[in-house]
């Protein structure tokens, strides 16, 4: 009985593991090689990263092998997610879940496109959750970045975007909400890609920086780390976008730096959530 029990666990995996493939995607944006993607509604909305996604077009192959041309629709590198349109109305879109009801040790799955492998998955259990960002005790390889992060039941809960401290690291799928809603907030005009500095911090390295924008005027390069704010050192991704949304409108943020191996302060000018500068 209790071996046809494991049978059955067994193939509903399988068969959960089947769909979420079937939602997911290969993104190619820039040269940065091969990131995944999640098919997020029918009609062609796919969800991935900022860091994947760092140029307004891209190409998006499905699982099926069906190739199109992208265009970048909203992009917030601060909480490293960007959505991306193709022309297509007959998608198979993923199941969305509610992060904020997940549980320390469920079991999430996570699938994405690493070394080339298309649909790979693995498995693990939720090590924590809170707003900013969904950890989960699971394997990730580079061209997981962008892909889902579900639930057993299938239910896509978070956009895998890196690994600290040999742990999966999601931006919660109830932020991936809010950023297709639109809510108005700074923003520095940078593309930005998590990067492991120790065991309790790590930093957002400039990919791109938008001409004209909060970025530019500051200062910042191309291939600088962006470490902390304030004396406040990041330790989630998410931790930028939280310093900005804080910060009081029309006032300089001391923003931390790593330049040629050295760190010091730039001062960011804030804007108020009125004008907000979108990177694009």
């Amino acid at each position: 009985m209790a071996n046809a029990t494991l049978t059955d666990i067994a193939a509903e995996l399988t068969a959960v593991a089947a769909k979420l493939r079937n939602n997911t995607v290969k993104v190619k944006s820039g040269s940065l090689g091969v990131g995944s993607g999640v098919i997020w509604q029918t009609d062609g909305l796919i969800i991935t990263n900022a860091h994947v996604a760092t140029s307004n077009k891209a190409t998006v192959e499905l699982s099926n092998g069906r190739v199109f041309e992208a265009v970048r629709t909203q992009f917030d590198p601060q909480q490293d997610l960007a959505a991306l349109k193709i022309a297509a109305t007959d998608l198979t879109a993923a199941t969305i879940g509610n992060s904020e009801v997940l549980r320390v040790g469920e079991l999430v799955l996570a699938v994405g496109n690493p070394f080339s492998d298309s649909g790979a998955v693995t498995t693990g259990i939720i090590y924590a959750n809170n707003q900013r960002a969904v950890l989960a005790d699971l394997q990730l390889y580079p061209g997981n970045s962008g892909g889902p992060l579900a639930d057993c039941l299938g239910r896509v809960v978070g956009i895998n975007t890196m690994i600290a401290n040999g742990l999966a690291v999601a931006v919660p799928s109830s932020t991936v909400d809010r950023f297709l809603r639109g809510n108005s907030r700074p923003q520095l005009g940078v593309t930005l890609q998590p990067v492991l500095l120790s065991r309790r911090s790590l930093g957002l390295l400039v990919l791109s920086i938008l001409p004209g924008s909060l970025a530019e005027t500051a200062g910042l390069q191309i291939g600088d780390v962006l470490v902390g704010v304030s004396g406040r050192l990041f330790t989630s991704p998410n931790d930028l976008a939280k310093y900005l949304h804080q910060s009081n409108a029309n006032k300089s943020l001391p923003l931390q730096i790593v330049r040629g191996g050295q760190q010091f302060v730039v001062y960011v000018a804030v804007q108020s959530e009125k004008t907000p500068v979108e990177a694009t």
